[in-house]
C-alpha cells in the first residue's frame, strides 16, 4: 500500500492536472470567442468605412459627427442596429461559456489514487506452488467435467488418416479415474469390436523405461558404483572417438602435411552411464551401417563403435540415440543377469508390478490380442523383430499394464520400484535442451515439457503402424498413458490437449479439498505462551473440533505488521512430540514488513520439535530447526506489554 504522502502528492497532482486540463480548454474557449470579436469589429470598420463614397475626402470623426448631425434620422437607425448588434454578441457570448463550463463539467475526473493504476503492482506469487496431495473422494464435478473434455478431443482425433484405434487411461495416485477406446481393434475388419484397456499395443520407445530401471536398481544394490561411472569400467573393450571433445595434445601430423587419422589420438571418453540413460552421452542414433532389424551381438557393436565417432560432446548437448539404451541394457545385463536382459525385466518389474500383458516376444497368442497398426496410407503395418535394438522398442503392453507402471514411478502403488530418493532421481530432469530437440529438458530416459507451470514427464514412441506416449506430472501424482494403433494425428499433440484439461481441474479439487490437522493424543503437554529472547512471543492452543493445535504469533510488533490472517499457523502432528508448521492451502510467498520481507513460504512445512516433559507433564519449550530457531522457552503466562 502507498504512504500517506505518497498518497497526498498523487492528489496534488492530480488537481494540478484537473486545473491544467480546464484552463486549457477554457483558453480554447476564449480565444474562439476573441476571434469572433475582431471579426466583428472588422465588419463594423467596413461598414463604417464604406459610408465615404470613391473620390470623396476622408472620413474622419468631426466628418462623421457633422453627418449625423445633418442626418439625425440616420443616426437613430445607426444607434437601433449597434444595440442589437451588442445584445446578439453578448447572448453568444454566454451560450459560448456556459458551453465550455458544460463540457469541463462533465469531462470524466481524475480520482485521487487513481494514477497508481498507470504502474501496475507487481503480480503477488501464490504458495504453495503446487496443491497438497490430500485424499479426495470420487467422483467429483470438477474431474467429471474435465474427463468428458478428454473424451471428445480424443473421440474427435479418431478422424486423423490411418488411425484404426485408440485406447487412453487417466491414473491419480493409484486411482484410474477415467479410461477411454476408440475405433476398432482390427481397423480393416468391420465386424471387429471396440478396443479395451487389456487391449495389446507395441509400444515402441516407452521401452527405454527399461533399461534405466535396470541401472538404477543395480546402483540401489550397490553393483553400479555411480550413475556417472563411465561406460568402460562396465565394457572395458569400449572406445569411440570424440572429434568434439578436448584432445591431449596437438594433433600429429605426416610428413607431407596432412592430418593423421583421427584415430590415433583419441580422447578420453566421458561416456557415462546416467548420460546414455537421458540422451546426452554423444553416441549416433544406430550403430554405423546398421537398421533396427540388425541382429548382431554386444561384442560386435563394441567393436563398430571403435571405427565411429560421437556427435555430440558428451554431456553438452541433447542428441537421441537407440543405440545408447541398448547398448547401456545389455552391457548391464552381463553383470547381474548372466546376460539376460528381457529375463530380468519380467523377473524384476513385469511380475512384481502384475503387468502380465507386457512384454518382448511377438508370440500367436499375443498377435492375436494386438490391435492392428496401420501407416498413415491405411495400409497394414508389418510386425517385425528389432533384433539386438530390442532393449530401446520391442515391447508390447496395454493401458491398464501402464497404468501400474506410473504408479510405481509415481510411488503410489502397492509395490515399489525403487528407493524415494532414487525416484526423485530418476525423474529429475538433467539439462535444458536446445538446437531444436523436441523436449525442452532431458532426463532419464525422460523428454520433459512445461505445462501450465507443471513439469510433465513424458515418453513418447512411434514404430510402423503404432504410436504410444505415457505422460507422468508427479507434483500431483497424475498420470496419462495413450496407445495408438496408426500414426499420432499431425495437426495436434493429444498428450498436450488432454493435460491442458486434466491440471486445472485436478489442482482445484486438491486445493479445494480441506485436510484437516492431526491432533496430538494430548493437547496439555503443548499448550502454553512461548518466547523466543522475549522478542517474539507465542500462543498454543487447542481448538476446532478435534483439539488440532494452533501456534499463533503475537505482541505489539508482530500485531502492527503481519496480517492477522497469517499470525496463526496450524500445526499438524508427525509423531511424539514433532508438529509440521501450515500455513494455509493458498498465501502469498512472501509478506512485506516494512523494509523487510516476511518468507511465509520458508515457514510452511517445518518441523516443530518440543522438548522433553517436565515434571508437570508440559513441554518446557521448543525449537524450529529447519528455521535455525532454538531455544523458544514457556513462559509461565501470557505477557503484558506496556500499551495494554
Amino acid at each position: 500500500m502507498p504512504s500517506r504522502d505518497s498518497q497526498a502528492s498523487a492528489s496534488a497532482l492530480v488537481s494540478r492536472r484537473d486545473q491544467e486540463g480546464f484552463q486549457d480548454k477554457f483558453s480554447m474557449c476564449f480565444s474562439q470567442r476573441k476571434e469572433k470579436s475582431v471579426n466583428t469589429q472588422t465588419y463594423k470598420y467596413r461598414t463604417a468605412s464604406s459610408i465615404s463614397k470613391p473620390g470623396s475626402a476622408p472620413v474622419t470623426p468631426v466628418s462623421l459627427f457633422l453627418q449625423a448631425r445633418q442626418q439625425p434620422h440616420l443616426l437613430k437607425g445607426k444607434k437601433k442596429w449597434l444595440l442589437w448588434a451588442l445584445s446578439g454578441f453578448l447572448f453568444l457570448f454566454s451560450a459560448t461559456m456556459t458551453g465550455c463550463f458544460l463540457w469541463q463539467y462533465y469531462l470524466p475526473k481524475l480520482q485521487n489514487g487513481s494514477l497508481k493504476s498507470e504502474v501496475p503492482p507487481a503480480q503477488v506469487r501464490m504458495c504453495p506452488r503446487h496443491p497438497e496431495l490430500v485424499p479426495l473422494a470420487h467422483p467429483l464435478p470438477v474431474l467429471k467435467e474435465a474427463l468428458e473434455k478428454v473424451d471428445g478431443i480424443l473421440r474427435k482425433a479418431m478422424l486423423a488418416p490411418g488411425l484404426a484405434a485408440m485406447s487412453a487411461l487417466v491414473i491419480h495416485n493409484d486411482t484410474v479415474l477415467w479410461t477411454g477406446n476408440f475405433g476398432r481393434k482390427n481397423g480393416s475388419d468391420p465386424n471387429s469390436g471396440t478396443p479395451n484397456e487389456h487391449t495389446m499395443y507395441r509400444i515402441a520407445s516407452i521401452s527405454k523405461i527399461f533399461p534405466v530401471l535396470m541401472l538404477y536398481r543395480l546402483w540401489e544394490e550397490g553393483i553400479v558404483a555411480s550413475l556417472d561411472d563411465p561406460l568402460e569400467r562396465y565394457a572395458s573393450t569400449f572406445s569411440i572417438n570424440n572429434p568434439l571433445g578436448t584432445a591431449q595434445g596437438p594433433e600429429a601430423q605426416d610428413p607431407m602435411g596432412e592430418f593423421e587419422e583421427m584415430g590415433s589420438l583419441p580422447s578420453p571418453s566421458p561416456v557415462t552411464l546416467r548420460r546414455m540413460a537421458s540422451q546426452l552421452s554423444g553416441l549416433p542414433r544406430r550403430l554405423r551401417g546398421t537398421s533396427l532389424l540388425w541382429k548382431g551381438s554386444t561384442q560386435e557393436a563394441l567393436s563398430l563403435l571403435k571405427d565411429d565417432v560421437l556427435v555430440a560432446d558428451p554431456g553438452t548437448r541433447c542428441h537421441y540415440s537407440t543405440l545408447a539404451f541398448s547398448l547401456l541394457a545389455h552391457v548391464l545385463a552381463a553383470h547381474r543377469a548372466q546376460g539376460d536382459y528381457e529375463r530380468w525385466v519380467s523377473e524384476q518389474v513385469l511380475e512384481p508390478l502384475g503387468m502380465s500383458d507386457t512384454g518382448f516376444a511377438l508370440t500367436g497368442a499375443v498377435r492375436a490380442r494386438l490391435a492392428a497398426g496401420f501407416y498413415g496410407s491405411g495400409r497394414s503395418a508389418p510386425l517385425y523383430d528389432l533384433g539386438w535394438y530390442r532393449p530401446s522398442g520391442q515391447m508390447y503392453s496395454t493401458a491398464a499394464d501402464l497404468a501400474r507402471l506410473a504408479a510405481a514411478l509415481m510411488g503410489a502403488g502397492p509395490r515399489r520400484l525403487l528407493r524415494p530418493d532414487s525416484l526423485a532421481t530418476l525423474l529429475a530432469p538433467l539439462r535444458a535442451c536446445t538446437h531444436g530437440y523436441f523436449a525442452s529438458e532431458t532426463g532419464t530416459p525422460w523428454e520433459f515439457h512445461e505445462r501450465l507451470g507443471y513439469r510433465v514427464a513424458r515418453k513418447d514412441g512411434d514404430l510402423d503402424g503404432y504410436a504410444a506416449s505415457l505422460a507422468l506430472v508427479p507434483p500431483l501424482r497424475l498420470g496419462f498413458v495413450l496407445l495408438l494403433a496408426g500414426p499420432r494425428p499431425p495437426t495436434h499433440d493429444l498428450v498436450a490437449d488432454a493435460l491442458d484439461t486434466l491440471l486445472p481441474a485436478l489442482e482445484r479439487a486438491l486445493r479445494d479439498a480441506e485436510l484437516v490437522p492431526a491432533p496430538p493424543p494430548r493437547a496439555r503437554p503443548f499448550a502454553g505462551f512461548f518466547t523466543f529472547a522475549n522478542r517474539t512471543f507465542y500462543e498454543v492452543r487447542a481448538s476446532g473440533p478435534r483439539g488440532e493445535l494452533r501456534l499463533r504469533q503475537f505482541g505489539p510488533r508482530v500485531e502492527a505488521l503481519v496480517p492477522a490472517a497469517f499470525r496463526s499457523l496450524a500445526l499438524r502432528h508427525v509423531r511424539g512430540r514433532v508438529f509440521q508448521l501450515h500455513v494455509a492451502r493458498e498465501f502469498p510467498c512472501a509478506l512485506p514488513l516494512a523494509d523487510a520481507w516476511l518468507s511465509l513460504e520458508a515457514q510452511h512445512g517445518q518441523l516443530v520439535r518440543f522438548y522433553p516433559l517436565d515434571r508437570h507433564g508440559l513441554a518446557p519449550g521448543f525449537d524450529v530447526p529447519g528455521l535455525n530457531t532454538y531455544g523458544v522457552l514457556r513462559l509461565p503466562r501470557r505477557p503484558v506489554f506496556g500499551s495494554q
